[in-house]
């Protein structure tokens, strides 16, 4: 990797990405259109981490961080179809790192339409970026929601996902049957990601840790969804980093052992691959809970609610291929994510 782009560097994940890249000292440039679908405040809060005057944005104006030099930002959209190309052309990037998207499950049952134009429509002028101009590597997020009704643990990349359960999973299926196309017509290196309940410092507003610490925090109740009878495979940031970090130096080749009579969906007989990015490790919804309120030191009020669509019971990372190919499986325990996050967001928001 020479020159990277990563998108959607003011989201969470994102954010990391391109911090560990610049620390690096690799050449990056970051863009975010910062919709408001959470937060905004936040967003600029890790632009402004990683030296990028907010007071300076303007649309599809390249500025520079004052903290890291080989490091810039541009607030685009990637349906902007026309500034997109022109940012591939001019840009020449080695490396792309797709993490830009509109997450959320349960948002995506009521807004089904955002998920189609960021996800699908801003993807493709990704791949269309990426093969008019010699990318050699683009590396892109998927999710582990793509195993919907899998029931089949823990979940593999070897494993059939044609039965999703929420438009926010179906636009990620989406993307990995989008990415194997042009690989195979275009030769195009691509890797999916299969992301399992990623939590930490600079996190989601919308997700669990943050909703669970606002709300014990501030003495309301939490709501526990399926009656606190789930399982998820929560992998802390600096994890997610890592991998994405290393599978993006591993540009995919061709599986010369793959067929069409017994195809194998994680591989291909082109360059693609996916890969599972989780903690091999899944835990009971009510022991984070537990873990949230020993970080803490205080207990919450528990509001026990119904399964919800969209959701699924567990999930359980098969990190195999991960080990196989980049030697590296994530291991931070719970407890030490939640507790950093606690400390970061005691910080971030002047909680004493």
């Amino acid at each position: 990797m020479r020159k990277i782009l990563v998108t959607g560097n003011a989201g969470f994940i994102g954010y990391h990405v391109m911090k560990n890249l610049v620390a690096k000292d690799f050449e990056v440039m970051g863009l975010d259109n910062i919709n408001d679908y959470y937060d905004v405040n936040l967003k600029y809060g890790r632009l402004v981490d990683l030296g990028i005057d907010v007071d300076k944005i303007t649309y599809n104006g390249e500025l520079k961080s004052k903290k890291y030099p080989k490091a810039g930002f541009i607030k685009l959209d990637l349906t902007d179809e026309t500034n997109i190309m022109t940012l591939f052309r001019e840009s020449k990037f080695d490396t792309v790192i797709n993490l830009a998207a509109q997450a959320g499950v349960r948002y995506s049952l009521t807004n089904p339409r955002a998920y189609l134009k960021s996800n699908l429509d801003g993807f493709l002028n990704i791949l269309e970026g990426c093969r008019h101009n010699k990318v050699e590597h683009l590396v892109y997020a998927s999710s582990s929601s793509v195993y919907g009704l899998n029931e089949t643990m823990p979940f593999s990349i070897h494993h059939n996902v044609d039965h999703p359960i929420s438009m926010y999973a179906a636009s990620k299926k989406s993307n990995e049957l989008m990415a194997h196309t042009y690989s195979y017509l275009y030769n195009l290196p691509t890797t999916g990601l299969r992301f399992f309940t990623v939590y930490g410092p600079w996190g989601r507003p919308d997700m669990a840790l943050f909703i669970f610490t606002r709300a014990i925090l501030e003495g309301k109740p939490i709501d526990i969804f399926n009656n606190g009878n789930m399982q998820r495979d929560f992998t802390y940031i600096d994890d997610i980093v890592e991998g994405v970090i290393r599978v993006a130096e591993k540009v995919p080749i061709p599986n010369t052992k793959w067929s069409g009579k017994k195809p194998d969906p994680g591989t291909s007989m082109a360059p693609y691959k996916l890969y599972n990015i989780g903690n091999h490790s899944p835990v009971k919804l009510m022991d984070f809970i537990e873990a949230i309120e020993k970080a803490l030191g205080k207990k919450a009020q528990r509001n026990f609610l119904p399964m919800q669509p969209g959701d699924v019971p567990a999930t359980y990372s098969d990190v195999a291929d991960l080990i196989a190919d980049i030697q590296y499986t994530p291991n931070t325990p719970v407890q030490d994510g939640i507790d950093k996050f606690i400390k970061w967001y005691k910080e971030f928001y002047k909680k004493d």
